[in-house]
């Protein structure tokens, strides 16, 4: 059908994030560092997103696409899920990230180990959701972790660090890495740790 949908321009989109956490409705995600409109289906025409971009990078346009489904969104909401990620950023590997990028600007930070989105459930929602995210393994990855989120953390505002462990003994090491990262920052910045047991459950909040 004909029908009035957003269109994004990626040469302006700067990466923030910010249209993704106003659709309500979940049809936009970043790849790449840019915002993308992954289903047409689940965009209503009404735009919320668009003054929530700070580079104009998002507008209406009347084209051929696909009639909004009001009905699969309020099944997704309902049901606890949400019909797109609620990843906002692209790489998420600790490994891969740049230690400066925009998204990280005023971030709250999610530093998750490989294995807790496994674990827990609702991890998209109870932990992605408004954070910009950073996963790896202490254990596995060939990587100085305490050196790269230090220069993340030196180089960019960022508000707060939530740590997402499991409660085995190797994952340790990432609450150790991030850790010792804000103390070589030299940056006061707050810092919560939640611990995830093998069985899916939060086992502490600290």
């Amino acid at each position: 059908m004909i029908r009035k949908i957003i269109e994004i321009d990626r040469e302006k989109c700067n990466g923030c994030g910010a249209c993704a956490t106003a659709c309500h409705e979940g049809a936009i995600a970043m790849v790449d560092g840019k915002a993308q409109l992954m289903r047409e289906d689940y965009c209503d025409g009404l735009g919320d997103c668009l003054p929530a971009c700070p580079t104009g990078a998002i507008t209406f346009v009347t084209r051929e696409a696909q009639a909004y489904d009001e009905a699969a969104v309020r099944q997704a909401k309902q049901s606890g899920s949400s019909p797109a990620s609620r990843l906002t950023q692209w790489p998420v590997q600790i490994r891969l990230v740049p230690a400066q990028a925009p998204y990280f600007a005023n971030a709250d930070l999610l530093i998750a180990a490989d294995c807790t989105a496994y674990a827990y459930g609702d991890f998209h929602r109870r932990f992605m959701e408004g954070r910009v995210v950073l996963v790896g393994c202490t254990k596995l990855d060939p990587v100085n972790y305490v050196e790269k989120l230090a220069q993340i953390f030196q180089a960019n505002p960022i508000r707060s660090v939530t740590v997402v462990r499991m409660e085995v003994p190797c994952c340790g090491g990432m609450e150790f890495a991030v850790r010792q990262a804000l103390a070589a920052s030299g940056k006061a910045i707050g810092c919560q740790v939640v611990t995830i047991s093998t069985t899916g459950e939060i086992l502490a909040v600290e």
